[in-house]
Formats: structure tokens, C-alpha cells, sequence
């Protein structure tokens, strides 16, 4: 009951910034600006840095629309998963794995992050490479920070942003990416180029856009830095029987809670039999697409695929295709 109300108020919520979001005029958005450029000076940011930044920046709404209409929080899994993960993708990147086997091996070593997952993030991140995004980001973190949605996120990201130009840790010349303001082959937000982003070939520079030296070490180090352990992501199980509501987790926000494997087993949940885990190992019980839906037993690193994207199909979908990559 009370999962229906939260989803009724949300669409309530969703419905009312929609209105809003299309009410946006260039001049709201301009003094808007004016305002944020300020502020960014006050933040620490030179003057020149925020004058050519902003330069020809502009109110996009197209992106407020992107931002209401993620595909990873409307599609059922079968569909997002279905969409991403196909087996020309996976005859791909196992050829882009023993292509890149040197490099991929190197990282691996250095980060203990698996090679599969690494090119499981890049295939569905920017479909290995092919596409980074042509939006102009500085316009993107702008618009959404000028709207009412998530604000606060995305003026953080801005003035992130902001500080590493000004640093010459990143240059306004390669500022091109997602709808969402991220960038290069593994889409870094700027808060994640700030903290994990590496030059991993020395050349001086940090390059998540052509480098794949710096751009597979860069999300590796990500991973290893928040924790990524030698378990599996997670796999589909099968109940024996009915559980409460509260076992599940249903919203990347508001994870259930955890139990020891061999404790879910009990309770009657029921692992695949060729499936191997240490059974005190924690773990929780995800339900992508509500309580009508598959059940996945998750682990450790798919709290941590969660922390890259917030979305539980997401976080599926990346452990799926890794799993797939997992005998290159």
C-alpha cells in the first residue's frame, strides 16, 4: 500500500516539474545565469574562467525533457537489459577485450577490478567509444542546474566543473557529452574526474576521451576506490516460497536490508545450482520492477555499479553483460 502511495505521489511530482520545465523562458534562464556567475567567482573560480565558460552557453530544453524521461527508470528490465545487451554486442566486446588484452590485463592487475566489467561499463556507457555525446556540457550542467528538479546536484557538478578548468585539469575545448553533462568513454561526471580520473599513460594529461589508457584505469580506479571486492555482482533467484515486502528492495534509494546468503536460503530463497559464494557472504534481495518481478540476489559490487548509476536496471544490466564477458 504504501509503495502505491510513494508511486502516486512521484508521479504527482513528475507531472507538476513537467508543466514547470516547459514554462522556462531564455530570459529567466539569462538572469539566472547572471546570478550563477557570481556565485561561481565567490566559489574561489576566476573571472576569465567563468567569462569563457559561459561564453555561449544556453538554455537546452531538451535535456529538462532527458532528465524526466530516463529510459533506466521507465523500461521493464527485460526491455532495458534487451535494448543493451544482444549477442552481436557481446561477439564485439569479447574482440575489443582480446584486441585490448595488454592494457586490460595491466589495469586489471594494478586495480583488481575484472577486465568484463570494465568493458561491460564501457559498451553500454557509450557503446565502446562510438558515442560520447555532442552536447555542449557546460549548457547541460547549466540548464539543469537552472532547473528545479535536482538543482543542488548539478550546481555542484557545475562549479566542479568550473574549478577543474580553471586548474587546467580540463580544457573547455574537449567539453562535449551527455545530455547529463558527463563525459568521454566512460561518461565522467566532473565530480568523478575530480576524484578518480588518472593519468595512467603519463603523458601530462588526463584524456577520457581519446585515451584508453587513461579512461580504463580512470574507471577502474573509481571502482577500486569505492570499494569493489573479488565477488560476483549478484545472479536471478527463486523463491520457494513468499517473503514480506520489506526483504525487497524496490528503489536504488532505499536499499532493504542485508543478510548472510546462507541466512536468504533458509528463508527460502533458492540459488542456481552451479552458482558459488562463500554463504556468509551479505547480501540483499532486488526487485527491479516492483513486486510483480524477477528476483536478483545481490552482492557487495553491485552496490558499487549503483554508486556509477543510480538505477537498479542499470546496475542489472552492466552485471549481465559482464557475466557474459567473463571467459575472454
Amino acid at each position: 500500500m504504501l509503495i502505491n502511495v510513494m508511486r502516486f505521489l512521484s508521479s504527482i511530482l513528475f507531472i507538476f516539474l513537467y508543466l514547470t520545465s516547459n514554462s522556462y523562458s531564455n530570459d529567466d534562464f539569462n538572469k539566472w545565469l547572471i546570478n550563477y556567475k557570481k556565485y561561481a567567482v565567490n566559489q574561489g573560480i576566476s573571472k576569465k574562467t567563468v567569462d569563457e565558460a559561459f561564453q555561449n552557453t544556453r538554455l537546452l530544453k531538451r535535456i529538462i525533457k532527458y532528465d524526466r524521461n530516463q529510459p533506466e527508470f521507465i523500461e521493464k528490465t527485460n526491455v532495458y537489459v534487451g535494448k543493451r545487451v544482444n549477442k552481436q554486442k557481446v561477439i564485439y566486446a569479447k574482440k575489443l577485450i582480446k584486441n585490448n588484452n595488454n592494457l586490460l590485463n595491466k589495469v586489471e592487475k594494478k586495480f583488481s577490478v575484472p577486465k568484463n566489467y570494465l568493458v561491460a561499463l564501457w559498451g553500454i556507457e557509450t557503446v565502446f567509444g562510438k558515442h560520447k555525446g555532442k552536447v555542449d556540457i557546460i549548457s547541460a550542467l547549466a540548464t539543469l542546474s537552472f532547473d528545479k528538479r535536482r538543482s543542488a546536484y548539478f550546481s555542484r557538478e557545475l562549479i566542479t566543473l568550473l574549478k577543474l578548468i580553471d586548474k587546467e585539469i580540463v580544457s573547455l575545448d574537449d567539453l562535449k557529452g551527455s545530455w547529463a553533462g558527463a563525459h568521454g568513454n566512460f561518461q565522467f561526471m566532473p565530480s568523478s574526474i575530480k576524484n578518480y580520473a588518472i593519468d595512467y599513460n603519463k603523458d601530462g594529461k588526463i584524456d577520457l576521451y581519446e585515451s584508453l589508457e587513461d579512461s580504463f584505469a580512470s574507471a577502474a580506479n573509481y571502482l577500486k576506490t569505492i570499494g569493489w571486492d573479488r565477488n560476483p555482482w549478484g545472479v536471478k533467484v527463486k523463491l520457494s516460497k513468499k517473503l514480506d515486502s520489506e526483504n525487497f528492495t524496490y528503489d536504488a534509494r532505499k536499499l532493504a536490508k542485508q543478510k548472510k546468503v546462507k541466512d536468504w536460503v533458509k528463508n527460502g530463497i533458492l540459488l542456481p545450482k552451479n552458482f558459488k559464494i562463500n554463504p556468509n557472504t551479505k547480501a540483499r534481495l532486488v526487485k527491479p520492477d516492483g513486486k510483480v518481478s524477477e528476483v536478483y540476489m545481490v552482492f557487495n559490487n553491485y552496490e558499487k555499479l549503483l554508486n556509477w548509476n543510480r538505477s537498479l536496471r542499470f546496475a542489472i544490466t552492466i552485471g549481465i553483460f559482464a557475466d557474459l564477458l567473463s571467459n575472454v
